[in-house]
């Protein structure tokens, strides 16, 4: 485990930063039901057998269930790590294909908005767990809560999913309305998921981008899409990750396909403002 840093006491710009090492992920949505949790569960899966060292963060604070999605059992969750009780080392999980998992609670509604002395909590120790790992993927909440909006403009890269249905996409226009106006953001990913066809998933894409470029002048990458599969409530029925039980499914492989974009994005720069200071020690650690 890595001993916690000693910061000298000068200014941020006194500072020669280490190359990052950490890629820090941010997958979202505007609303629950789109299957944002197993595009994580399935993208960590996936960047793990790529020869990833992957590190998921159930960010749904108050409702996770990433754990629940993955088989896994948890004894203590971030909720313990917040009274003081545990320490995100003592309850981090191994998962399919050796990633590791840092559960949430489920039905706590008290942490459905960080505190900034909460926040500063995970981030120093977010800053000794990820640091010999290569991507951090985040799992937020739905909607615009204050816990989504913080880890998505936090993150180096967030994937926006969306589905073919209009309230999706609606949710969706919101969520990076806010993220545009209120934290400047102006770059985001965007992936469609359950979709019968290719065709079907660029006509969900261009929707959304047409209206955020008209209204927001934002810009929006399409990363791809994943199809409606029956493999995945069968995987789902039985706790696993698609990716791993049914690895030649038609899912299975548009997330591997996934992974392999991921994998060739550019490499974390510097943190987006000084505000931010959940990652700035988590990416520059030594």
């Amino acid at each position: 485990m890595q001993s916690r840093m000693s910061i000298p006491a000068t200014t941020p710009y006194d500072i020669e930063p280490s190359e990052p090492r950490t890629q820090v992920i941010a997958v979202s949505s505007g609303k629950g039901g789109v299957g944002k949790s197993n595009v994580v569960a399935n993208l960590a899966v996936a960047l793990a057998k790529a020869g990833k060292r992957v590190l998921v963060l159930d960010a749904d604070l108050g409702l996770g269930n990433l754990d629940v999605l993955l088989g896994l059992v948890p004894q203590y969750t971030i909720e313990h790590v917040l009274s003081g009780a545990r320490t995100l080392d003592e309850i981090v999980l191994e998962g399919p294909a050796g990633i590791h998992v840092l559960p949430a609670s489920s039905g706590v509604p008290t942490l459905t908005a960080l505190t900034e002395s909460q926040q500063l909590l995970i981030q120093e120790q977010l800053e000794q767990l990820s640091a010999d790992m290569d991507v951090l993927l985040i799992d937020t909440g739905a909607g615009i809560s204050p816990n989504v909006t913080f880890f998505a403009s936090s993150a180096h890269d967030t994937i926006v999913v969306v589905s073919p249905e209009p309230t999706s996409l609606t949710d969706a226009y919101a969520l990076i309305k806010v993220l545009a106006r209120q934290y400047r953001e102006h770059r985001f990913k965007v992936l469609v998921n359950q979709v019968k066809s290719p065709r079907e998933a660029t006509e969900v894409f261009r929707k959304l981008d047409r209206a955020a470029d008209r209204f927001l002048h934002v810009a929006i990458d399409y990363v791809g899409y994943v199809p409606y599969d029956d493999y995945v409530p069968l995987a789902v029925m039985q706790q696993k990750a698609v990716s791993d039980f049914f690895p030649d499914a038609p899912a299975a492989q548009a997330f591997t396909r996934l992974a392999k974009q991921v994998m060739q994005w550019p490499k974390p720069g510097i943190p987006k403002s000084s505000v931010q200071l959940l990652w700035q020690r988590l990416v520059y650690a030594s």
